[in-house]
């Protein structure tokens, strides 16, 4: 991935573009050529060396079953938001401003593990419910629905573990401008109801 060295994500916001609760595509290359799944997934850094990303497919998705050619990779989105030109201070000294696309992106290789286990799979599924629920004013549980309900669910799919050999990361959010033109972006990102976006831009500002 080209990484410019002012928008080299720094350690803690690889670790927020692991930690949040979200879906990364899966990209593997098999005998099939490549093959790529958006899935939800939870990081789990207690893994190895450098931690695992943990998901599930459907049993019937082939890219489980067809064997892995070298690294998987899975691609992790952050929140990413067009950038007005009109926004920056700089528009009124001298014009020369164009638009462009705010994004934090993480690159995450590592070896594809298949965990075809009820236990293992019914943790993971509590961990990913957990994780997405936890913000609901009355979340809901794996426990709400019938044991035997569950039990089926678990065997339409299979676990995978992406452990991670290494990350390649991006934050790029108007690092490269003026401070005034950051102050634009982050209000003219809040005033569009961009919260996340502006709030990524805020704390990525040089010092």
């Amino acid at each position: 991935m080209y990484t410019p060295a002012h928008f080299e994500a720094a350690p803690e916001a690889v670790h927020r573009l692991l930690a949040r609760p979200g879906a990364a595509n899966l990209i593997t290359m098999t005998s099939q050529g490549l093959l790529a799944t958006l899935l939800p997934f939870v990081y789990d850094p207690s893994v190895g060396e450098h931690g695992a990303l943990q998901t599930h497919v459907a049993r019937n998705n082939a890219q489980w079953t067809d064997p892995v050619v070298g690294e998987a990779l899975m691609i992790i989105q952050g929140a990413d938001a067009y950038i007005s030109p009109s926004w920056y201070a700089s528009k009124a000294e001298h014009g020369r401003v164009v638009p462009t696309w705010n994004y934090s992106t993480a690159h995450v290789y590592g070896r594809l593990v298949v965990h075809d286990d009820p236990a293992w799979l019914a943790s993971q599924v509590r961990r990913l419910t957990h994780a997405h629920e936890a913000d609901f004013e009355h979340p809901w549980s794996v426990d709400d629905a019938p044991e035997r309900f569950i039990a089926g669910q678990l065997r339409a799919i299979v676990g995978l573990e992406l452990a991670i050999t290494r990350i390649e990361a991006k934050t790029k959010l108007s690092q490269n401008r003026p401070a005034a033109d950051i102050d634009g972006v982050v209000a003219g990102l809040c005033a569009r109801g961009q919260a996340e976006s502006a709030a990524d831009v805020q704390r990525a500002r040089p010092a």
